[in-house]
């Protein structure tokens, strides 16, 4: 039989409107409110809906440009081959240079250096440099002695007569979110003027090098902070204007100051949400530097260097950080970023080794070379959700920037407080989701490892806040405003679990499970997460025949709490005869939160451990109890 080209797939099947969708999806609900089961409201102000069609892209404006036009959201360029960054300290020039050349073998086409002497020579930067062709290789220098080095690398290339195209370096230099954001002040000079001459010197000196980039806009710290994405989107963008702004009032014009800002933006594990926020930053950005009247079009590209989240990263059970900077990685590239850096699984608890190093390295590396992801220019485009969430971001993020605008910038509004209490109310929230396990940060408020016990390289640092680690000169925010404090989200947790594992004592919790065989293992097991998220370990069991059984089992095992684990038709009459028999010999926890509760807590019966518990402020009185 001849094949028949004309027929069409699907062509048998009539097209179902979104009447008929909506019919069946409420037949479903059986009443149920659609908008609570269905619609999601983000912590970003927007309802994402259950489902999106082709009718849903109708009136969004910013469709039908391609990978490299205005206004960008495609990309700013028509591939996508982002580069791999890796970050090196330089405390040796000699140590650090072996270390660059180790990692450019290895797969790395772009070198972080991280200056911790303010007294960098030129010798110093020759030695670091040796051997690294910077035609081939981009390079970002960061840390208290980042002016000093792009003067000393603008001589250094003007003298070596290298053609200004293949020059691709930038300076992380960010008065305003690493001195004022971070610490509350400029230091030495308090209206950040000397930073700002600082960086118009820099800017007419490197003039014909189009490619050296001097302002590093760390939007990451709003993220580490806790920030929404819609919060790091929109204050990174008042921070940038404020360069613009300042730096044309005193004689720049658009095309010298936008080109030379680098957007340092994170990278979460909110995969699609990460997606549209790139595409939408570079919307954004193109329509902000184009009211300038740019003469050039690379002033209104907005590049960008994202770096996997530090907020969701764990101490306990770290392996799993790698997982989280993969799927980081992958919405990075699939947002088609100019360079990424997938941070080392090890960071939060320790210098990071050569393995995780490695691992971190070839996450994106596999991303280019085997997924080949760098061979798809904006894969995104098109995608029904994915163009939506752009818009809902875009608009939100629009809506903020404009209120800090309206504020005067963001200096202004970052010393009236106003940035602050943004960031610190969403700070909250997200802490709040975290403690009560509506956010899961697995192996540390869910799934943890009941076995893993802190090793001798998390130290008590590790799991606290801490301020800024650069010891530059007036580095206190008394004489400021409230500066912002990066943290992770699972150090409440980490610090409950290190304080057991550094107390001497290996606290228990037995599970008394007990009569009906479903209920008492399902309660089992979720008690069990629910403590060893504390570092008490849980002993578990089947099921035991009789209450009696199990309280001598408890009590032969000598466990400091004893859970029991029943139905809550039971429980009215298994948990008094437990907690009878248990007296003081333990701390009594019924798992649930039984109709019968008020008649238990009138027998004496006190603690309860259910789906709406505050896992952290309950577990940190169960410390408290077991004296830890």
């Amino acid at each position: 039989m001849a094949e028949n080209k004309e027929t069409k797939l699907f062509a048998d099947f009539p097209p179902v409107s979104t009447e008929q969708w909506e019919e069946v999806i409420n037949k479903d609900l059986k009443g149920a409110d659609y908008e609570k089961k269905l619609v999601w409201r983000t912590m970003e102000g927007f309802n994402v809906r259950p489902y999106y069609r082709a009718e849903n892209l109708e009136g969004i404006s910013f469709l039908g440009s391609r990978p490299g036009e205005f206004p960008y959201v495609r990309g700013t360029r028509a591939n996508n081959n982002w580069l791999t960054r890796q970050t090196i300290e330089v405390n040796d020039p000699k140590e650090a240079n072996a270390r660059a050349l180790d990692v450019l073998m290895k797969g790395a086409d772009s070198l972080g250096f991280v200056i911790k002497n303010k007294e960098f020579t030129a010798e110093d930067l020759d030695t670091l440099l040796a051997g690294i062709e910077l035609k081939a290789v981009e390079l970002d220098f960061t840390g208290c002695g980042a002016a000093r080095v792009a003067d000393l690398l603008i001589d250094k290339v003007k003298k070596a007569g290298l053609d200004p195209e293949n020059v691709k370096v930038s300076f992380n230099i960010d008065p305003i979110v690493k001195r004022l954001t971070l610490k509350g002040n400029f230091g030495c000079s308090e209206d950040g003027s000397k930073h700002f001459e600082t960086l118009r010197s820099l800017i007419e000196k490197a003039a014909p090098y189009k490619r050296m980039r001097f302002i590093g806009v760390n939007g990451s710290v709003f993220h580490n902070s806790g920030s929404t994405i819609v919060q790091e989107l929109a204050f990174s963008l008042a921070v940038g204007h404020e360069y613009i702004a300042k730096l044309t009032d005193m004689g720049l014009s658009v095309d010298q100051v936008a080109p030379s800002i680098v957007f340092n933006l994170a990278v979460s594990s909110n995969y699609f949400m990460e997606i549209a926020k790139f595409r939408a930053a570079r919307m954004l950005w193109a329509n902000i530097a184009k009211a300038y009247n740019p003469t050039r079009g690379c002033a209104s590209k907005m590049k960008i260097h994202a770096v996997t989240s530090q907020w969701n990263m764990t101490v306990y059970d770290p392996y799993v950080n790698m997982l989280r900077g993969t799927t980081e990685a992958m919405s990075a590239a699939i947002a088609c970023v100019d360079s990424m850096e997938v941070t080392p699984f090890d960071a939060p608890y320790e210098k990071p080794t050569e393995f995780s190093s490695r691992i971190a390295r070839n996450v994106q590396l596999l991303l280019k070379e085997e997924s080949h992801f760098n061979q798809v220019a904006d894969p995104a485009g098109g995608s029904y959700y994915v163009e939506n969430l752009t818009r809902s971001i875009a608009e939100e993020a629009w809506k903020l920037f404009r209120q800090v605008e309206d504020m005067g910038g963001y200096i202004a509004a970052f010393k009236a407080g106003f940035i602050q209490e943004q960031v610190e109310a969403s700070a909250a929230k997200k802490d709040k989701n975290v403690a009560t396990r509506r956010e899961s940060l697995l192996g540390t408020n869910q799934f943890p490892n009941f076995m893993e016990t802190a090793g001798d390289a998390i130290a008590e640092e590790a799991v606290r806040p801490h301020a800024c680690s650069c010891h530059c000169a007036h580095n206190n925010a008394a004489d400021g405003v409230r500066p912002l404090k990066p943290y992770r989200g699972a150090m409440p947790f980490e610090q409950l679990r290190l304080a057991v594992d550094r107390s001497g004592k290996k606290p228990t919790a037995f599970m008394l499970t007990v009569g009906n065989l479903a209920f008492c293992r399902a309660r089992a097991q979720f008690s069990s997460n629910f403590f060893a998220c504390a570092g008490i370990k849980p002993i578990d069991n089947i099921r035991f025949g009789s209450v009696e059984e199990g309280v001598k089992a408890a009590l032969d095992a000598k466990a400091d709490i004893v859970v029991i684990c029943s139905s809550d038709d039971e429980y009215a009459t298994y948990a008094p005869e437990a907690f009878k028999l248990i007296g003081d010999k333990a701390v009594f926890v019924v798992a649930g939160d039984p109709a019968s509760r008020p008649e238990l807590e009138a027998a004496g019966i006190k603690n309860f451990i259910h789906i709406r518990s505050n896992v952290l402020e309950t577990l940190k009185q169960y410390q408290q109890e077991l004296g830890i």
